[in-house]
């Protein structure tokens, strides 16, 4: 049965400069992160923070597509890990399955308010699961979370293990 998670948001990798998103189970003590692109990690940015920019940004156009034709964004489904590159599948009106990198389909769906849903065998092979002791440092990340903005992403640097083409 796949699994709900939150998206906590993006960070920095040291020393590599390479933006993660980092989602957690909701029910259950495991992080997944995601290495992605540093206009990914703007795009998830921007919709945590409510940046509404003066013209719309490719996710922002997507969203509005679909409100156009009268199809909804249901939700997005990380659905496979293949040589350390997460895929995703953006599910519409329940039934219509179409394939994104796992990126878009998080920035897309923090646009729509859409479910993010991960397969437990992803969870099983990439998450991590936190000791008491590290709940600092995730506290730590969430705070970083709070003062980090989309400009911070524009000089990326070299990809990291789970990098998105």
């Amino acid at each position: 049965m796949v699994r709900e998670v939150d998206v906590l948001g993006v960070r920095v990798e040291m020393p590599t400069n390479q933006p993660i998103v980092l989602l957690r189970e909701r029910d259950g003590g495991r992080y997944l992160p995601i290495w992605i692109g540093a206009p990914e990690a703007a795009a998830i940015t921007y919709a945590q923070q409510g940046v509404v920019p003066p013209r719309p940004l490719t996710h922002d156009l997507m969203r509005d597509i679909l409100a156009v034709l009268g199809h909804e964004l249901t939700e997005v489904r990380i659905v496979a890990l293949k040589d350390s590159v997460f895929h995703a599948a953006l599910i519409i009106d329940g039934t219509t399955e179409v394939s994104s990198r796992a990126s878009d389909a998080i920035a897309l769906a923090l646009r729509t308010g859409s479910k993010v849903l991960v397969e437990p065998s992803i969870l099983d092979e990439a998450a991590i699961v936190v000791s008491s002791e590290e709940d600092d440092e995730v506290e730590r990340f969430k705070e970083f979370l709070d003062h980090v903005s989309a400009e911070d992403f524009e000089h990326p640097g070299e990809p990291g293990p789970t990098q998105e083409p």
